[in-house]
């Protein structure tokens, strides 16, 4: 059968998971209220990947620097973070990857800039909503001029049209919604092959989700059952149908179960998943109606194998969200397309970790998935920046951003690439990263352990299914 390359997204069932799971956040937040390490030098350098890279590199002389586009001085460049920090799901769901950004490019300037130059990081917050982050884009780009945005987590990406529209390139956000798989100049963390050129999402509207998540647990776990639970509402419903859809795909049996939007009854849910015998328990809620669910199972004695989340929900914070549900918080499994931030031995985990200790130490128990990407993107972008030498320009980020050579951030993310492709057909070889919540790890305090040898080994041939978002 013939192979074809993946369009470079989160390595999930379906690409929209979290756009829904936000969305969902938002929609009950408003319904229910009617001492740090020193850092290696060559820890942000660029690496021999860096295709064409010039002048002096990571802290070098400013001599002879120009003031060579928007936002770059002799001695400055600024760049713009915008994040829904204040919207109404709290800010901890947005925030990572500001904070993973902000570290590192405060490292990067403790350590000399780059090649003379000091970066200044602007940031906005747009408040979880649309009018908000068009207000963010024309300030960061109209007043404070910033030559590229980096590391953005918004819920409601408003203004991808005004920034692609001004060539300003963004580098490594989260592809919250689909603004990433549609306007040029604008290049998500995890890499898009879809055209990009303004005029619809993915392929005239389609996307395509892959199925290697439902293929690893079939492979890891021996599952071939599970239950998808998902309220009744739109949004919900439509993921949890992308869910069902990948697990018959893969050849499960799948129990789908809907619970009340207001008022979930989640212990019927658990009697159901009792009954079935499901094996797996996947989701299309929001962190509270999980962390409810995962209470009436233990309240139910109900054990599955696995209670699989994404991304999003990787983070030190389940300590606390699952408090009430010990048992099925050791059955939390995650998967990404980066490294697990526990991972310390990995040179640059290590130096992110050392980061966040050095310069965010109260965000210890807050430490996520997200800010480890959030650093990826910071590297990314300083990476495309350092090509340039010192003559930095706009256009000169964006010939790094689109050379053929897919990008790994220095290992921290699967290579991805933004080279533009035909729709996908056949099987696609897809690979991913797995943790699993264990109470043990870290002494007794808890942590997420690595589930698989290598994330660039840990790959599956499997096929592509198209949606409309």
């Amino acid at each position: 059968m013939q192979l074809t390359p993946a369009p470079r997204r989160r390595p999930r069932p379906a690409a929209p998971a979290l756009a829904l799971t936000f969305v969902l956040g938002l929609v009950l937040s408003a319904g229910a209220t009617g001492c740090g390490t020193r850092l290696p030098p060559d820890a942000f350098g660029a690496r021999s990947t860096t295709a064409g890279a010039t002048g002096t590199g990571p802290g070098g002389s400013a001599a002879g620097n120009p003031a060579s586009d928007t936002g770059v001085t002799p001695t400055e460049i600024r760049v713009g973070i915008v994040t829904s920090l204040t919207s109404p799901v709290g800010s901890e769901v947005f925030s990572g990857p500001r904070y993973g950004a902000q570290a590192f490019f405060q490292a990067l300037n403790d350590h000399g800039g780059l090649h003379g130059r000091t970066v200044k990081v602007v940031t906005c917050d747009d408040g979880g909503s649309g009018i908000g982050n068009q207000d963010c884009v024309h300030r960061l780009i109209d007043q404070s001029h910033v030559l590229a945005f980096v590391s953005g987590s918004v819920l409601d990406y408003a203004g991808a049209p005004y920034v692609s529209g001004k060539a300003v390139p963004d580098v490594g956000g989260q592809p919250i919604g689909t603004a990433y798989d549609r306007w040029p100049h604008l290049y998500g963390i995890y890499g898009s092959s879809a055209p990009r050129d303004g005029h619809a999402v993915g392929w005239n509207g389609t996307l395509y989700q892959s199925t290697e998540v439902f293929r690893f647990f079939k492979q890891r776990l021996g599952a071939t059952s599970a239950a998808v639970v998902a309220y009744n509402q739109a949004d919900s419903a439509r993921y949890a149908a992308q869910l069902r859809a990948g697990l018959e795909a893969e050849g499960y049996r799948v129990l789908v179960q809907t619970v009340d939007f207001a008022l979930p009854n989640f212990q019927a849910v658990a009697a159901a998943v009792r009954a079935d015998g499901s094996q797996l328990l996947f989701d299309a809620m929001d962190t509270r109606g999980n962390a409810a669910l995962c209470r009436s199972l233990d309240e139910s004695g109900v054990r599955v194998t696995a209670k699989v989340t994404n991304v999003q929900n990787w983070s030190e914070s389940v300590r606390t969200d699952y408090q009430a549900s010990p048992t099925c918080r050791n059955a939390l499994w995650a998967t990404s397309s980066s490294l697990n931030y526990e991972d310390v031995g990995h040179p640059a985990v290590g130096a992110f970790r050392a980061a966040m200790a050095r310069y965010y130490p109260d965000r210890e128990p807050l430490l996520s998935a997200w800010e480890l990407e959030g650093w990826a993107g910071a590297q990314w972008l300083t990476d495309a920046m350092d090509s340039c030498g010192a003559d930095l320009t706009r256009a000169c980020v964006e010939r790094f951003m689109n050379r053929p050579e897919p990008y790994d951030a220095h290992g921290l993310i699967l290579p991805a690439s933004f080279v533009p492709q035909p729709p996908p057909t056949g099987l696609t070889r897809a690979c991913l990263n797995a943790a699993r919540w264990q109470d043990s790890a870290e002494g007794g305090r808890g942590g997420w352990v690595t589930q698989v040898a290598s994330m660039t080994t840990t790959c599956f041939d499997v096929p592509q299914l198209p949606y409309q978002p």
